[in-house]
């Protein structure tokens, strides 16, 4: 993945899948961002990373990770650091989320698709009201029009009327709705094996090959079987 070429026309030759785009809203749940973040560059996928201003407050209080100067430097130096993958550092690529002239705020950037986790119910009304307020809902925007994969892992309990409301707008738009809700049945023992659950789902989703939690493969005691 690391040979690929630029072309005169802007056009990467690529040697391997197409990159992610993943955002990380400021919405409760940021394991699920970085653990997902995680995978796919062990997994040798190349991610596009864009944080909203308020995501690395909550990487503070909830994951006690302090990105102190909050350039793309320090915060890819810091996020690699923290997830233990400073060896693979070049397959990350952070952005300023004020920065509409990236890459992926175009759709001429060929991508697999966008995930947000954990979306937060201000950025998933901003993405059905099509307002492009910062680089996260414009990567977003662009991933609908480009008619790609766009995963919106919703964070946020209870829900009032207007939340549903924006759901159904993007889902009938094409985008997958996915709240963060892990399930039971694989007997989890600690809460990474929930959030693995929840990763695992999300993976599923892009057809990326998963061993993230153990699948349901049906009750052999109700099973009937006729000859």
């Amino acid at each position: 993945m690391n040979d690929d070429q630029l072309s005169e026309k802007g056009v990467y030759r690529r040697h391997g899948p197409l990159p992610i785009v993943i955002g990380i809203t400021g919405a409760s749940g940021a394991i699920y961002g970085v653990t997902l973040v995680k995978f796919l560059v062990e997994n040798n996928y190349k991610v596009d990373l864009v944080l909203s201003s308020h995501a690395p407050k909550v990487f503070q209080a909830e994951l006690g990770l302090n990105c102190g100067d909050t350039t793309c430097l320090a915060m890819t130096n810091s996020l690699c650091k923290f997830l233990n993958i400073e060896d693979k550092k070049s397959q990350l690529r952070i952005w300023e989320p004020s920065n509409v002239a990236a890459s992926i705020s175009s759709g001429s950037y060929k991508t697999q698709g966008m995930i947000i986790a954990p979306c937060s119910m201000g950025t998933l009304g901003n993405i059905a009201a099509g307002t492009s307020n910062n680089l996260i809902t414009r990567a977003a925007d662009v991933t609908l029009k480009e008619r790609r994969k766009l995963l919106l892992l919703a964070r946020e309990t209870p829900l009032n009327t207007i939340h549903p409301r924006n759901m159904l707008t993007l889902s009938k738009m094409g985008a997958i709705i996915m709240p963060a809700a892990p399930g039971f049945y694989h007997n989890p023992q600690t809460i990474q094996d929930q959030i693995n659950f929840v990763i695992g789902k999300v993976l599923d989703v892009f057809d990326i090959d998963n061993e993230n939690f153990k699948r349901w493969l049906g009750s052999s005691e109700n099973l009937l079987l006729k000859i």
